[in-house]
């Protein structure tokens, strides 16, 4: 297998399998899901192959079953084929943009305002979602296959989030982009959030929980952890950076429609990113322990899932050194 991914520490697993073992799971999956055509034949890289086996701790069984529905998800929604226009109205307020910095890694990052929330249409949003994600892909350099979410939460309150929306975001992330998120960073998150987080804690594998952390701007460990994953005078305001400048959406669809042009030069042969196999694990940036995207409808709803959502371990609010 190659070399030169910039990853996160990985788990234990990864990192005892050799990678002639890895290869050979990689080749196995490839056999039993069959021989697949066109953008899916694409889709089934070494490195994506390798994502799904990761998120399955290389159980081939399992990650095949995970491929296949991401194969037939694909199939029906159709990601790679939904352009800016076809989303424009969720994205016009800027809830959810791709930066135009990338962290000290290379990841492309997603940026998200739950106060801009716009839009009741769950599918709506997952469609627009979807497009993010796609997008910050297309934008991968090519020693990179993980994202960042940095979460702004200034301004927020319960009515900008859903239950509903959150469990189909964190059922999208955790089985159709399997190790794409390197860490989702909450913000300022405030203190009504707290209920609704330990309600949304539940959909979430403990893989991706992992990944999601608290940070605020009052803490001096927080100012550390961004200033080792940023350029702070890249970043916005709003996360303790230097930029100062309002989302302007007349900018932005122009920087997507640019994008959208890219796309079907994209998905031709050799196309998709990191379609050579993943290599071994360089140790990225690690932040420290929480979980992930957060949504809720309304506090009767927030109060209906918590009876049904098990007891999980509590776990503090402020980033800590890792």
């Amino acid at each position: 297998m190659s070399t030169g991914l910039k990853k996160a520490p990985l788990d234990g697993c990864e990192n005892s399998l050799s990678p002639e073992i890895q290869q050979e799971k990689i080749d196995e999956v490839r056999r039993l899901i069959g021989p697949q055509s066109g953008k899916l034949a694409l889709y089934c890289s070494d490195a994506s192959i390798s994502r799904y086996l990761r998120a399955r701790n290389w159980n081939v069984k399992k990650a095949v079953k995970m491929l296949k529905a991401t194969l037939k998800w694909r199939l029906e929604f159709k990601p790679e084929e939904i352009r800016w226009d076809d989303v424009a109205v969720e994205a016009e307020t800027g809830k959810i943009y791709r930066s135009s910095y990338k962290d000290k890694y290379g990841r492309p990052v997603l940026v998200m305002r739950p106060r801009c929330q716009n839009s009741k249409s769950i599918k709506g949003q997952i469609k627009y979602l979807v497009y993010c994600m796609e997008n910050a892909i297309l934008n991968l350099p090519q020693d990179q296959e993980e994202m960042v979410w940095l979460i702004d939460f200034h301004g927020f309150n319960l009515s900008n989030i859903s239950i509903k929306v959150t469990r189909e975001t964190a059922h999208v992330l955790q089985e159709h982009y399997p190790e794409r998120l390197g860490v989702a960073i909450l913000y300022d998150a405030p203190k009504i959030f707290e209920p609704f987080w330990m309600v949304a804690k539940p959909f979430l594998e403990q893989k991706t929980a992992n990944k999601v952390k608290f940070a605020y701007s009052d803490n001096p460990n927080t100012t550390k952890i961004m200033d080792e994953l940023f350029d702070m005078e890249l970043v916005e305001s709003a996360f303790g950076g230097n930029d100062d400048a309002d989302f302007d959406i007349t900018k932005y669809a122009e920087r997507m429609r640019e994008d959208d042009k890219k796309i079907p030069s994209f998905w031709k042969t050799d196309g998709y990113p990191a379609a050579t196999p993943p290599p071994p694990v360089i140790a990225s940036p690690s932040v420290q322990n929480s979980n992930s995207e957060p949504d809720s409808d309304e506090l009767s709803d927030v109060q209906a899932e918590k009876s049904s959502s098990r007891g999980e371990d509590d776990e503090s609010l402020p980033v800590k050194n890792s």
